[in-house]
């Protein structure tokens, strides 16, 4: 995997690199010491991992790095490299799909544990916070869905292959007010069409309700 290092230390830069460079599946393909720097070497050497520190002095902090490159990359993994422990930042790189979230004094395998994780389509988060608060975290930030429980109902039974007859029948409503469910369904989803809403009912999974 190809991995980029960003960290406004010079030493802990290079020392990252000696730890990686010990791994037979990893490529170093450069370092920054900027957000900006990164930046600019993420466009450049499309990484499959970056290693980020979170404060860095000058130009742009790591949240705001990670956002940009991910914004412009949509493959790239990123794992959070810091010294910060406390919730309110793990928070907020929950908060921005941060994939990884390892500190400073962390141990060269669990360095290698998280690369191969979030390489792999994994998230890994390892910090003093309890795994029973960490799921919570992650729990919380998963999006809401815009539909009440009846809309969703429809939309699953519309993926099913039922009529609007059908579906005022099994749901002892009238045909009309299906008709405005689906109106309005299609309001707060933003779409038109139904194969549109049957990619909905896939993608979150609505399809497998009971």
């Amino acid at each position: 995997m190809k991995v980029l290092i960003v960290d406004d230390h010079d030493l802990i830069r290079k020392g990252i690199r000696l730890l990686l460079e010990g791994f037979s599946d990893v490529e170093v393909v450069g370092e920054a010491s900027n957000g900006c720097d990164a930046i600019t070497l993420a466009l450049k050497h499309h990484p499959d991992v970056i290693l980020l520190d979170l404060s860095m002095p000058t130009g742009l902090d790591g949240f705001t790095t990670a956002k940009t490159i991910m914004d412009e990359l949509e493959d790239v993994k990123i794992i959070v490299l810091t010294m910060h422990d406390e919730e309110i930042y793990v928070q907020k790189a929950i908060q921005y799909n941060i994939h990884g979230y390892l500190l400073k004094n962390s141990q060269t395998n669990d360095l290698h544990e998280a690369l191969q994780a979030v390489y792999h389509g994994k998230r890994f988060y390892r910090t003093h916070i309890p795994e029973e608060r960490l799921e919570k975290m992650f729990a919380e930030k998963e999006p809401k869905s815009p539909l009440t429980n009846r809309e969703r109902e429809i939309v699953r039974l519309t993926f099913l292959g039922y009529t609007n007859n059908q579906i005022a029948n099994k749901l002892k409503i009238s045909p009309k007010t299906v008709e405005n469910h689906k109106t309005n369904i299609m309001q707060k989803l933003g779409i038109k069409e139904k194969h549109e809403l049957i990619q909905y009912a896939l993608k979150n999974h609505i399809a497998d309700l009971v």
